[in-house]
């Protein structure tokens, strides 16, 4: 039997959740006896784009059995994709919305399909987190993902179903890393108007991205840092050894775990491939709060407590 070879490309190299993604990529591939390419867009779309025509065009070697990716900007690559299809290759979106899986599946015989986090889902939860850590309500610094990323998006609109009205976000942009957050957290914290907020809370659709803007914080004169560090910071991904480590340390007050998805999408497509298995046009993970929130009530209840202890000292 033909040993399958497979492209995973990835977004970036900075981001944690990114980093996971190639680790579970590798390890799956390991174990279902594929070979697997990682490549790296650096958050560039129209590189990502020339990376994937270079595999799908080559004729001086192998082309791949199939693609999986997750977009660098706010596009899926529709032509590319179709180019993909017509060469016999598989296609596999993550955590994107897309509209041409669909019309891809009828046309072509390859195994073309999305997985994708329940993103609507990790904001509904990150809204809930900041209501159990704020139950009087308040200001939150609120840091997004890119303007064209689906998943940014709809992190936004989950996070504002379930943010109660009493608590109030200012809303900045990140690029999903952690020198991103810190720069434009850094930028908006030398304006004057920052320090006149109450801001009792800092969010951000991104563990990196969290970090980035505690490390921001950080840097102020001495006074406001350790007023300014004592909020509850929170991220998303949730992966073992940063965001969940950051939460058991006290750097984040919580995360949410989103689990890697490479390693599903390449059973996935290894099963469709191999034994020609129906794959769904979708499939969604479903993310988690860490701690769970009855923890991020108790924490806060105590931490409320101890607050006005030492304001009636």
């Amino acid at each position: 039997m033909k040993k399958l070879s497979f492209v995973v490309s990835l977004t970036n190299n900075e981001n944690d959740y990114q980093q996971e993604q190639a680790a579970a990529a590798e390890k799956v591939a390991r174990r279902l006896g594929v070979d697997v390419k990682i490549i790296q867009a650096d958050n560039d779309s129209l590189k990502q784009s020339q990376q994937l025509l270079e595999f799908i065009q080559n004729t001086t070697s192998p082309r791949p059995d199939g693609i999986v990716f997750e977009p660098a900007g706010g596009t899926a690559f529709p032509q590319v994709a179709r180019a993909a299809a017509a060469a016999g290759i598989g296609w596999v979106i993550l955590n994107h919305e897309v509209d041409y899986v669909h019309q891809l599946r009828n046309a072509y015989p390859v195994p073309v399909f999305s997985i994708s986090s329940d993103h609507v889902e990790v904001g509904r939860i990150q809204g809930k987190q900041f209501a159990a850590l704020l139950p009087e309500g308040g200001s939150i610094l609120y840091i997004e993902g890119p303007a064209a990323s689906s998943a940014a998006r709809d992190r936004t609109r989950g996070m504002n179903e379930t943010k109660p009205a009493n608590i109030h976000a200012k809303v900045m942009r990140a690029n999903w890393t952690e020198e991103s957050s810190y720069r434009a957290v850094s930028s908006w914290l030398r304006l004057r108007t920052s320090h006149e907020m109450h801001i009792a809370l800092v969010g951000a659709q991104d563990d990196s991205m969290a970090m980035g803007a505690r490390k921001a914080f950080a840097e102020l004169a001495r006074g406001d840092r350790e007023r300014w560090l004592k909020m509850p910071f929170t991220g998303c991904d949730g992966m073992p050894k940063t965001g969940q480590a950051w939460v058991r340390s006290g750097e984040l007050a919580a995360t949410i775990f989103i689990r890697p998805n490479t390693d599903l999408a390449l059973e996935m497509l290894t099963e469709a491939i191999r034994n020609g298995s129906p794959v769904p046009e979708q499939h969604l993970t479903i993310p988690e709060s860490v701690p769970a929130f009855a923890e991020i009530t108790s924490r806060a209840v105590k931490s409320s407590a101890a607050k006005q202890r030492s304001a009636s000292v």
